[in-house]
């Protein structure tokens, strides 16, 4: 008869002082041939305190086979609060007959057995019933080589797609997740943003001012207040009206996703070759300069025909502007061509350099205002929260725990399901910014998210390509185009490096059933049109690639189109939230006095520049990219891909930083140790 097994069991709790408490936890080691009774682990004076360490002796009568799994459960006690635990890891020993009389005599211990470590790394509730913890690495489905262990993964990821749901938002554009509030999420998927409070001094008190603006001269005492202690706003007030500073800001401005580089000129853009002459070199045409490749275009056509907002009562009003720039001799990026309106015709001029100097700011300050609307629910809203939104949940539904992709994603979209439950609660709902104060109100939103998720594409989300494609690989002004390439080939490396770790050929990644369903789920409740997301993943290189778009979209661009935007929109002007009267029809027709007339009320400037206050402001407890909190990061390989990217990263924070100090405007948004390494705000 087989002498019983006794293993020496060690409960580890998180240092954090939320993490211990009262609940009764119950402990099972599961083998490959059979499992030990519950056993209970915090009695007499041992407590599940911060930072403690519980240990137990496990004795199983009847053989366990080698451990696979680790099942734990909480129970909660009368009289106490149930209080969430966080287990940071269990450690067992298998206890060896005579372990004690062996030890000292021949001067040196012979080693014991192996300890096996079980992570945890997170929160374990009393709802949440049994949870199972394995030991080992990370590994792929086809790797697993014990039928529990498959019957367990299996197992979770039925528990998980009971759990997490996929919820329509509007029509047309990518999924979100079916959960009404926040307490939904449940401590692992819910997060605390700390961040100090933005100073609104100068921006609280003006409620109650339902109008216009009175002059540009009471918008500069308001800025005075408002901006003084913002240098780029400053920067952005001295040089907005300033046409090459107009076109800086479509490369390094808080929207560098627009401009593209064009060698035929759309057919509704009402423009002729001698129109465009005084603004192109001597000698030269337009012909010429389209071939050359020095022509530029903006174009808002998703606006177009969209119902603006009603505003304090008033109807505001929306264009879709083409604009046409040309890149000079100097470097500079100058407009040369406006058109406010899609369809062509005598009621829509085509405005120029040449024009009077209120018609021809005017035009600009209407493409600014299209902007905004793109900016805000295209670059930001679309391209980086929604997109981390699906893959957090095609993750949590597709890859469990165990997957290599899982590990390395999570942190990187995780907190996407919280804030943007927020945003549809708040920002993007009845009474929220975009109701009381956009010109894209709610009834317009669905249409606009509709349509520009239609407009995305695979290879725009790529930074190589959409660069190439867009014609600003090698343009020297763009700040946004230089730092995006250097981070996306440093993430890059790093992702492909991973990859590689756990698919050894490309027959690994096509016999990967679970990464199929995952990129199978993301296909049909994201992008539904022909986007050109990969339908299945046939190479390592193609899952290396679609990976570090993830992680691009989630932390870099995120950071780009985040943290920049209350800079370029303190002075108001320069990016209104809406416009008050219709886009004008005939030149000649506007003073100074009148464009004050076109811009957003006092109390709808102030409810906007409030909302990009608190989104702009970085958290004091945010984790900077490729920096991360989770256990697995440390295992040996892991750790070494990881300071491998950071030390890539900290070598473009500093030629950023050698780079900056000697621009008059510097670009800081995309410096690494700026970027948060998930959508947090």
């Amino acid at each position: 008869m087989a002498s019983c097994q006794e293993f020496e069991v060690t409960v580890h709790t998180s240092p954090g002082p939320t993490c211990g408490t009262y609940n009764r936890l119950w402990l099972n080691l599961i083998g490959s041939q059979g499992e030990t009774p519950p056993i209970s682990v915090n009695e007499g004076d041992h407590h599940l305190l911060p930072g403690s360490v519980c240990p137990v002796l496990v004795r199983a009568n009847e053989p366990l086979g080698g451990l696979v799994l680790i099942r734990l459960h909480l129970e909660a006690r009368t009289g106490y609060p149930n209080l969430d635990w966080h287990c940071s890891r269990v450690e067992v020993r298998e206890v060896e007959d005579g372990r004690a009389e062996e030890g000292g005599r021949g001067g040196t211990e012979p080693e014991g057995p192996e300890v096996q470590v079980f992570l945890c790394d997170r929160w374990l509730r009393t709802a949440d019933g049994d949870v199972e913890l394995r030991s080992g690495k990370l590994c792929l489905l086809k790797d697993e080589t014990d039928e529990k262990l498959k019957q367990q993964r299996l197992k979770q990821l039925q528990n998980q797609q009971k759990l997490i749901r996929w919820c329509k938002f509007v029509d047309g554009a990518p999924f979100c997740l079916d959960v009404k509030s926040v307490t939904e999420l449940g401590p692992n998927l819910s997060y605390t943003h700390k961040s100090p409070a933005p100073n609104l001094h100068y921006l609280r008190g003006f409620d109650g001012r339902a109008e216009a603006w009175k002059s540009f001269s009471e918008l500069e005492t308001f800025f005075t207040h408002s901006g003084h202690q913002n240098n780029t706003a400053r920067f952005v007030h001295a040089h907005w009206a300033e046409d090459w500073y107009f076109g800086y800001q479509c490369l390094n401005g808080c929207n560098p996703l627009l401009l593209r580089q064009t060698r035929l000129l759309p057919p509704n853009l009402a423009v002729t070759s001698d129109m465009l002459r005084p603004f192109l070199p001597e000698g030269s045409s337009l012909e010429l300069e389209l071939q050359k490749g020095t022509v530029y275009l903006l174009d808002y056509e998703v606006l177009d025909g969209i119902m603006a907002n009603v505003v304090n009562g008033k109807q505001t009003y929306l264009s879709a502007p083409l604009c046409l720039l040309h890149l000079n001799q100097q470097g500079q990026l100058l407009p040369i061509a406006i058109q406010l309106q899609q369809t062509p015709g005598p009621q829509n001029p085509v405005f120029l350099p040449s024009d009077n100097g209120c018609d021809w700011l005017l035009a600009k300050i209407w493409v600014h205002s299209s902007d905004f609307h793109c900016h805000q629910l295209a670059s930001h809203y679309l391209r980086t929260h929604m997109m981390g939104e699906l893959i957090c949940v095609a993750t949590l539904r597709h890859l469990p725990e165990v997957h290599p992709l899982h590990q390395l994603l999570m942190p990187h979209v995780r907190t996407s399901l919280q804030i943007n439950l927020k945003a549809r609660a708040s920002l993007l709902a009845a009474g929220g910014v975009f109701d009381k104060a956009c010109g894209c109100g709610l009834p317009a939103l669905p249409v606009l998210l509709s349509r520009a998720s239609e407009r995305i594409n695979y290879r725009s989300l790529c930074v190589p390509d959409d660069l190439m494609d867009r014609g600003l690989d090698d343009l020297p002004q763009s700040f946004y185009a230089q730092d995006a390439r250097r981070l996306w080939d440093s993430l890059h490396r790093f992702v492909v490096s991973w990859v590689d770790l756990y698919y050894r050929g490309d027959d690994d990644v096509q016999l990967d059933s679970e990464l199929q369903h995952w990129i199978t789920d993301i296909n049909t409740h994201g992008f539904t049109h022909d986007s050109g997301f990969p339908s299945s993943f046939q190479t390592r290189a193609e899952v290396s690639k679609f990976v570090t778009m993830i992680v691009f979209c989630c932390s870099a661009l995120h950071a780009a189109v985040n943290f920049s935007q209350l800079d370029f929109s303190l002075w108001m002007p320069n990016c209104p939230a809406s416009m008050l009267r219709p886009p004008p029809q005939v030149k000649g027709a506007v003073t100074e006095d009148d464009i004050v007339s076109f811009l957003p009320d006092v109390n709808s400037t102030c409810r906007v520049l409030m909302m990009l206050a608190l989104l702009s402001q970085p958290a004091t407890n945010f984790v900077a990219l490729c920096h991360y909190k989770e256990a697995i990061f440390r295992d040996d390989a892991h750790r070494r891909l990881v300071e491998a990217v950071q030390a890539e990263l900290k070598a473009i924070t500093d030629d950023i930083t050698e780079r900056n100090s000697q621009l008059e405007l510097p670009y800081p948004y995309l410096s690494p140790d700026c970027i948060e390494n998930s959508v947090a705000i």
